[in-house]
């Protein structure tokens, strides 16, 4: 049976992705990274450095594990378990000030946001949660509960279009498709049939079409005219595909639901340079060699 996060939880930040990673947690969506909102303390280019909880309950453990060694990270994570009374949640990327035997609440800081080595250079920081069985392990990278996100989430159209707004050295993020109302509720690009699709398309392996409405999903999943992938519930695996910005091979799209203001399509493109204020047209092409990073 899934777990449920509602608005409680997800109202403490401003973004937040079921699928788009590699790691085995996030398979058909048993876990989700959480992005802070700023304002929570020191900050490095405007990210938040404080992690709220997630969760609610007694801190089990703390434990530090070595990530994978990366220029742009920290050598080291952190896992946190907590006891909630019906499960055991995971949470990492914190370097915790919380220690075992403590009772936490919803909201309470954890502890300062960890880069680690799990990260991609285009991923920024955040709280990664997953839930076990109280009497599963916690600490094997697999085995834990789906998740139901319990918040309303509008799929905003996109025609591939838009104006590079922020351009960092791997990503590129378009003023489109915008937040109609920012900071009052959670949107994602949509599909074709206005699932909201949720997941590095397509240099992971598969994402999530999140339903706006009751219909269980069982087929094609279409973007930008272009069939992108299969759908099996809310799971999608991605067909092979080219992702095209400006004509050029990139290497994929980073898709989520966000409530910020500054909410629009993130390009993910280490080897190709966009600048600010240049406009960008995206297109998706069949591949019979899409890159794939996991």
């Amino acid at each position: 049976m899934a777990v449920s996060l509602g608005a409680d939880v997800l109202s403490q930040y401003r973004r937040f992705s079921l699928y788009n990673s590699p790691y085995v947690a996030h398979e058909q969506g048993r876990a989700i990274d959480l992005y802070p909102d700023a304002g929570l303390g020191p900050a490095t280019d405007g990210e938040p450095s404080i992690a709220p909880s997630p969760v609610a309950g007694e801190v089990l453990e703390t434990r530090t594990v070595r990530a994978p060694p990366k220029s742009h990270a920290e050598a080291d994570d952190h896992l946190l378990l907590v006891d909630t009374g019906e499960h055991v949640a995971r949470v990492l990327h914190v370097e915790p000030t919380v220690s075992p035997g403590e009772s936490i609440t919803v909201g309470d800081p954890l502890g300062r946001l960890v880069r680690a080595g799990f990260f991609a250079p285009w991923v920024d920081n955040h709280v990664h949660l997953e839930f076990r069985p109280p009497d599963a392990n916690p600490y094997r990278a697999s085995g834990s509960l789906p998740l139901a996100v319990d918040v309303p989430i509008a799929g905003l159209d996109w025609d591939g279009v838009g104006t590079v707004v922020e351009s960092g050295d791997t990503y590129a993020v378009l003023d489109s498709p915008s937040h109609p109302d920012p900071g009052e509720g959670f949107v994602g690009i949509a599909a074709d049939d206005g699932a909201v699709v949720d997941g590095g398309l397509v240099h992971y392996t598969g994402g999530g079409a999140l339903a706006t409405d009751d219909r269980k999903r069982d087929g094609p999943v279409s973007l930008l005219g272009r069939a992108v992938g299969h759908a099996s519930g809310r799971d999608v695996a991605w067909k092979p595909l080219d992702v095209l910005a400006n004509g050029e091979r990139i290497t994929g799209l980073s898709l989520f639901c966000g409530r910020e203001a500054e909410f629009g399509a993130k390009l993910v493109c280490p080897d190709t340079e966009f600048d600010r204020g240049e406009h960008v047209t995206v297109e998706l092409r069949p591949s019979d060699n899409p890159i794939r990073l996991g």
